[in-house]
Parts: C-alpha cells; structure tokens; sequence
C-alpha cells in the first residue's frame, strides 16, 4: 500500500487530494490548524488516515510531526505540500506580508528539506508542491504572494538538481495552479475558475505520470507563456 503526506490538507485543494488518495488505496497523513475541518475529510476508511494539528509557521515541529507520521504509517512514498496562504496588501502592512512569508518560505522549505533529505536516505520518493501561476511575474495588490511563489518553482528547480543523481528514483513536481474555487482565489474578474475537484484529480494525474511541472488546469499553460513574455509596460496597467 502506498504511503502519502499531505501538509495542509484540511481544506481546499489538500482535502480534495487526501479524499482522491484514499479513494485510491493508498494510506494518508494530514495536517492542518484545525482539526474540526480534518473530521470532514469524506472517508469511511479511518484505519487508512492519520491527523496530526500543526502550523506551518512553527518551524519547531515540522519535521518531527513528519517523523512521526512515518513512523505511524510504517514508510512514505509520496509527499505534498499544500499549505500555502496569500492577501491582498496593497497597502504593504509588514506583518501580512510577514506571515506570507513565514508560511510559503519558511514552512515550505522546511518540509521540503525534510523530504528529500527522506527520501535520499531511503532511495527514493515524490514530492509534490502546490506553488502558482502567479509564481511567474510580480504583482502590486499581493506582492508577498506572488514573490514567495517564485522562490518556490526556483527552489523545487533546484532540489531537482540536487537530487540528479538518483534518477527517477525521485521526483520534484511542482504544481502551478490558476484560479481554483477555493477561499485563496480573491479579487475580481476571474475567469477560468476550476473546480477543486477537477483541480484535485489533474494533480493526481501529474503525480501519477511524475511530471516535473503541470499547469492546473491545463489551459493556464497559455497563460504562463504570455506572463512571461508580456511587457513590464502593459503588466502594470492589468
């Protein structure tokens, strides 16, 4: 039976990808704030899901929560990080943009060190991470977002060097969502706005093939290719 950890996993995308493991055979840990959203997790197998409460900013106990989800489940294959916060802060208050930073830096490179330290050790593994199309250029209304979002693709780039000589023994996938129907979709005029689920069962999909990078859905693939070649000049009017 395979073996997954999903940090961040009591709402939104992370939920849907425990739902869809489970639904998939495979035995599942979770973590999250709140454990009243975990008991929603729709599973009747309850001898196959593990919960542990944690928060991301608190660096002191990720990596032995992890430890310890191992040790329940006896192994780990396959790890996701999907914990990820992000606010409009135009007005730049620092400790909005500091709490960003604490959970999609920090946080994030804490569990992802973790991971691959893991699974170099063990000699192989997948880790998956929830980054953001919005990862590809700046943004005025949400800098802190859109900036931790980069530092995130450009990190999972670089463990995917560090970890070239195992092959595919491991896989780095990052994720690059659009717009999903999830409370950190914000602000007005959104379009292609994907389902959770829709989103939750592409990303299986991708993990499933081990790609390397995947747009969710698959139609933001164009638009990264525009951001990336769109003049400064016309961005900041958008």
């Amino acid at each position: 039976m395979k073996k997954a950890i999903i940090i961040g996993a009591t709402s939104g995308i992370g939920k849907s990808l425990a739902e869809l493991l489970l639904l998939e055979g495979y035995e599942v840990g979770v973590t999250g704030r709140r454990e009243e959203l975990f008991q929603s997790i729709k599973t009747q197998e309850t001898s196959r899901i593990f919960f542990k409460k944690v928060d991301v900013q608190d660096l002191s106990t990720l990596e032995p929560i992890c430890n310890e989800l191992v040790r329940q489940m006896g192994g780990l294959d396959l790890l996701i990080i999907s914990a990820g916060i992000g606010e409009e802060n135009k007005n730049l208050n620092f400790e909005v943009e500091n709490s960003v930073i604490k959970t999609n830096i920090q946080g994030f490179t804490c569990v992802a060190d973790w991971a691959v330290r893991h699974f170099k050790e063990q000699g192989y593994g997948h880790l998956v991470n929830i980054s953001s199309i919005a990862g590809i250029r700046g943004n005025g209304i949400a800098p802190s977002y859109n900036a931790t979002k980069a530092y995130q693709i450009n990190y999972l780039e670089g463990l995917r060097i560090n970890v070239k000589d195992y092959g595919s023994s491991i896989t780095i996938t990052d994720v690059r969502p659009g717009f999903v129907n999830t409370p950190m979709a914000k602000g007005e005029g959104l379009f292609w706005v994907a389902p959770v689920q829709k989103a939750a069962e592409q990303i299986f999909e991708a993990i499933r093939q081990k790609k390397q990078v995947v747009y969710i859905t698959k139609r933001w693939r164009l638009i990264a290719v525009l951001l990336r070649v769109i003049p400064f000049s016309i961005l900041k009017r958008i």
